[in-house]
């Protein structure tokens, strides 16, 4: 009853800011970042379907466990959805309990710490995308466990929540993962007042640039 109450009030204080900025709703927008991100998605999908079956076999061979690891997040006005990753961490990775992922994490496998240095990782969201609980660009979504932390010593962190999370943003391309809650926030809002077409075309060819140095990886 609790969540459902904290859920509720995140969706509301999320929905209020995206009413004061009215620009994130504009229906062409909304229309081309979508169909933008379904050609991507299904382009996506059919391209790196033999590069999958490849990694697939590799995380199975390299450490026991599934090949597949989906988490909780928290989506656009804070409705939860299951994040799909390649399994990068040892199966018992988190039997302490959620923990943020470090530099150097002994938990990550070997295939895992090439998976995580060229974000291949992510590829599974591409489903995510398709199924339309993320976009290609947008803030990172955050588990529930760290949403509610973040929130409470940052506050206006639930703003992020006014639009729908993406594969990648203006904070990762800007500040990388290790960036403190108060800068993904400031560089998130940055991203929802200012965005565009011509932005997010702007982050993906950063998001590239990134992929191919391994800038920032964990």
């Amino acid at each position: 009853m609790e969540k459902r109450k904290e859920i509720r009030r995140v969706a509301a204080e999320a929905e209020l800011f995206l009413i004061k900025n009215r620009s994130l709703s504009s229906a062409p927008y909304v229309f081309a970042r979508r169909f933008i991100d379904i050609v991507l998605a299904i382009a996506g999908l059919v391209i790196f379907i033999p590069l999958l079956l490849i990694l697939s076999i590799a995380i199975k061979v390299d450490s026991k466990g599934t090949v597949f690891y989906p988490q909780e997040r928290v989506g656009m006005l804070g409705k939860p959805f299951l994040l799909l990753k390649l399994r990068t961490m040892k199966m018992d990775a988190e039997k302490d309990g959620p923990r943020w992922a470090e530099i150097d994490d002994p938990r990550v496998t070997r295939v895992g710490k090439i998976l995580r240095k060229t974000r291949l990782d992510e590829l599974p969201q591409l489903i995510n995308v398709l199924k339309g609980e993320m976009s290609f660009i947008g803030p990172r979504p955050e588990r529930p466990v760290f949403t509610e932390i973040f929130n409470q010593e940052t506050p206006g962190f639930v703003n992020r929540l006014a639009v729908k999370p993406g594969l990648t943003g203006w904070a990762q391309v800007n500040g990388g993962y290790d960036i403190s809650p108060e800068e993904k926030l400031a560089y998130d809002l940055e991203y929802i007042r200012k965005s565009s077409i011509l932005l997010d075309i702007k982050i993906l060819l950063l998001t590239f640039k990134i992929v191919f140095t391994g800038k920032g990886a964990r």
